[in-house]
């Protein structure tokens, strides 16, 4: 699946100056926005409660985004936006196999472990949109199955390296790693489970312990490199 639709560029002539400034009035609506919705997921969003945190009118919030439901599909692209930075491009300066999977789960736990404390779009906005079809639900469905996907592909880099089992099944794989992080939320939020987090840890490790080829894969140090431009749908 591919990645959520690019946030439009300003454009690099003369005539894109005059927007610079609304630009970056919208930059920083989305940011408070997705602050909040951390806090009170995306339903809770609306425009007189960002207007009064931004201190500005509901009108001059309405005018940089026309609807409420178009301003939580900006916090849902600006929150994957994020989580790639923090989470997928990192993981990319390591060796391609289990070291750029372990790699990414790493990332995927660190920033887990912020939002212990802040939560999580993803799955808030998993609760509150399941069964209600339409645009917001489609970004969220479409940020969750193109980061899966890069999961699988990493997975499927670590058989083709010899450090998994070729039967491995990428799906089946991801689908374990991707469960360990929904409990890791559920035991740490909900229940407070102390030790949740070394837990996640230890079953990620069985998880790899079934599928690899060999008890231990050397973590190779990432090498020097720029940063990606492509987005998480198009792995290499």
């Amino acid at each position: 699946m591919s990645s959520l639709p690019p946030v439009k560029r300003l454009r690099s002539d003369s005539a894109a100056r005059p927007l610079q400034k609304g630009q970056q009035t919208k930059a920083a609506i989305v940011d408070a926005a997705l602050g909040l919705a951390t806090q009170i997921g995306l339903e809770g969003l609306s425009i007189g409660a960002l207007a009064e945190v931004m201190q500005m009118s509901k009108s001059g919030v309405f005018a940089h985004f026309g609807s409420r439901e178009e301003l939580q599909i900006s916090v849902v692209r600006e929150y994957h936006a994020r989580f790639e930075d923090e989470v997928f491009y990192p993981a990319m300066a390591f060796a391609r196999g289990l070291p750029r999977l372990r790699a990414m789960f790493d990332n995927w736990m660190k920033r887990t472990s912020v939002e212990i404390d802040s939560g999580c779009i993803y799955i808030s906005g998993a609760v509150q949109f399941e069964d209600r079809p339409g645009p917001v639900r489609d970004a969220l469905a479409g940020s969750v199955n193109t980061w899966l996907s890069a999961m699988r592909r990493a997975i499927e880099m670590a058989v083709a390296e010899g450090h998994l089992h070729p039967g491995t099944d990428a799906a089946q794989m991801a689908f374990e790693i991707h469960a360990l992080i929904l409990a890791l939320h559920y035991e740490a939020r909900f229940l407070g489970s102390p030790d949740s987090l070394q837990r996640a840890l230890t079953a990620f490790d069985g998880i790899v312990g079934r599928f690899s080829t060999a008890a231990t894969v050397p973590e190779t140090p990432p090498p020097a490199r720029s940063r990606k431009t492509t987005r998480v749908a198009t792995q290499g």
